[in-house]
């Protein structure tokens, strides 16, 4: 009567049907993942379920497409709140990293504070990170922007080392923690080099300002928890996961701690466009 075969007709439900118990099989899958990290992208979604995906016959476009009718694609997030202050009596250090290649762990850390507190509640993040793992080897959470905070964060990298032989060196911003000289003390009694950012270029000191957005947008760490225990325990579980779970693109999908265990593999590059042309970002 419509014009349509009967076995076209009924074929079509039943590729419809199957489509949509591929497609739920598919948002399990991810559900459980995203459990654990609630905002992570597509791309390494795909790297971590990608021999379960093969067995259902879904391939990376596919599963783009089950995630965005599902409105489960990752949308990010932007705030900004300043934290450096460089306007201050202390000494500023040349930037010693703007165009080396970093090749190994532990050559160079970088380290940036960054807000994830509420206006009632202010927090406070030091973060370490190794340059060429992304490893995030040092971490403290504090109420104020006092040098405290980072003092404790580089202790901990410093007793965290592993390649306690390589020269060394701590590359940040200009700000008064890390400029004050119980910090520089600290880095000279371990024989590690200062390195500061000289212009106002995120690109700078883009592998800390990744790793912030990646713990804010990925994980989180930034919503408003009142209750300061909680918060520290939220940014600890979050930065195990981040080091131990999450694979990083620049990493050849290799997580933070196994890409930490080996010098073989270059890390991505990418080059500042504000910046001079030779100077190469490691990502």
């Amino acid at each position: 009567m419509l014009g349509v075969n009967r076995q076209v007709y009924y074929r079509s439900i039943k590729s419809r049907l199957h489509k949509q118990t591929v497609a739920q099989k598919v948002i399990v899958l991810v559900r459980d993942i995203r459990m654990l990290m609630p905002r992570l992208g597509g791309k390494k979604l795909y790297f971590l379920l990608k021999d379960k995906l093969s067995l259902l016959k879904v391939g990376r476009d596919k599963l783009f497409r089950i995630l965005k009718a599902n409105h489960m694609l990752i949308i990010p997030k932007r705030s900004y709140h300043i934290t450096t202050d460089s306007h201050h009596r202390f000494r500023k250090h040349r930037n010693l990293v703007s165009s080396m290649d970093i090749e190994g762990p532990e050559s160079v850390w970088v380290s940036d504070i960054t807000y994830i507190g509420t206006r009632t509640n202010p927090s406070y993040l030091a973060l370490i990170t190794d340059a060429y793992s992304k490893k995030i080897v040092g971490y403290d959470v504090s109420k104020s922007l006092s040098m405290d905070g980072s003092l404790r964060a580089l202790e901990m990298a410093i007793n965290n080392r592993k390649y306690k032989e390589s020269p060394l060196i701590h590359h940040s911003d200009r700000g008064l923690q890390y400029c004050s000289n119980e910090y520089q003390r600290l880095l000279e009694n371990n024989e590690i080099k200062p390195s500061m950012t000289e212009k106002y270029d995120p690109y700078e000191n883009a592998v800390a300002e990744r790793i912030n957005g990646i713990l804010k947008q990925e994980f989180s760490v930034a919503q408003k928890i009142q209750d300061f225990k909680v918060k520290k325990k939220l940014v600890k579980n979050a930065i195990e996961i981040y080091n131990n779970i999450r694979p990083h693109l620049s990493n050849e999908m290799l997580t933070p701690i196994q890409m930490h265990a080996q010098k073989k593999i270059k890390p991505k590059q990418y080059k500042s466009k504000k910046l001079n042309n030779d100077v190469i970002i490691q990502l």
